[in-house]
């Protein structure tokens, strides 16, 4: 792969940052995916911010010079390292979600933590939902870990979003993981009744799949042939234990949103007991009016001439 080159707004993948302690692990996953999408970065932060850690200027009062050196000091740790990596910085005055939402409108990817300030607490925070709903591009949520090993896991329900999908499929070959989709249906009580446990949707049990959605993972399966699918089927009461599992066991967790079905909403909602500490693998939320457009590192020659 190139090295990363600066380019127009769709070539870049957006960060923002609250001067936390966790906004050097925001920054380090943005820095990550911008240099295996050949991007440049973009770091974004909203003044007043909460300032605490090492990003912190001394002194009880701070000013807008605090969020000068946030920025700073940020963008000096994406670039430690990644010599090609182009980063840029914006400091931004208002609410946080609209600065990002405006600064991320074209952008392949939209960088955050989960929580405004405590990111021990399992919860979303109030920034991370707005953005859950209404960012116009992918959103990847940092959750406390970002493990080198483990799946991609997509979570689909309801009307299958091929943007997802596409997302999927694409983070998978740049990460070299396998691909697990697993599908949530309202079942009827007889079929379940022979089948309490999920069914793994390969060879015969790939019925269980709605016709779109393996229509969807045959044509995807086809641009990305070394990426591995395996297909899981589950009732949908089960979707926040499965979620639960997948965020501990994954490295990546895929779904959309803006569709029928409630895997994004229920993506920041902990299922049983509340974790105490961090630890959880990122989420990448994909709108499903999102148009796919795969990274030059693993597009297809088809989707070169399509985009």
């Amino acid at each position: 792969m190139g090295k990363p080159r600066p380019s127009g707004d769709d070539r870049t993948v957006v960060a923002g940052i609250d001067g936390t302690t966790h906004s050097p692990a925001i920054v380090e996953l943005a820095a990550a995916e911008a240099t295996r999408r050949s991007a440049r970065l973009l770091i974004v932060h909203a003044w007043p911010g909460h300032y605490r850690g090492r990003f912190r200027l001394p002194g009880p009062h701070p000013g807008p010079a605090e969020g000068g050196r946030v920025l700073a000091l940020a963008a000096q740790h994406a670039a430690t390292g990644r010599p090609g990596l182009t980063v840029q910085t914006r400091l931004c005055a208002g609410d946080p979600a609209d600065a990002l939402i405006d600064c991320s409108r074209n952008a392949e990817m939209l960088v955050i933590g989960h929580r405004d300030g405590k990111f021990g607490r399992p919860d979303w925070g109030t920034t991370a939902r707005l953005l859950a709903r209404a960012c116009p591009g992918p959103l990847l949520v940092h959750r406390g870990q970002v493990p080198e090993r483990g799946p991609v896991v997509l979570g689909v329900s309801g009307r299958p979003a091929e943007a997802a999908v596409g997302y999927a499929f694409a983070q998978a070959a740049l990460t070299g993981a396998h691909l697990v989709v697993v599908h949530a249906r309202q079942p009827s009580p007889d079929r379940w009744a022979r089948h309490p446990f999920p069914v793994r949707a390969d060879g015969d049990g790939a019925e269980q799949v709605p016709e779109p959605l393996a229509a969807a993972l045959v044509e995807w399966s086809g641009r990305f042939p070394r990426v591995t699918v395996e297909r899981l089927v589950i009732p949908d009461v089960d979707v926040p234990y499965t979620l639960a599992r997948a965020s501990r066991r994954a490295r990546l967790l895929v779904a959309g949103t803006g569709g029928r079905g409630r895997l994004g909403d229920l993506i920041g909602v902990p299922a049983g007991r509340p974790e105490r500490r961090p630890g959880l693998c990122p989420v990448l939320l994909v709108p499903a009016d999102r148009p796919v457009r795969l990274p030059d590192a693993v597009r297809p020659a088809e989707a070169r001439l399509t985009r």
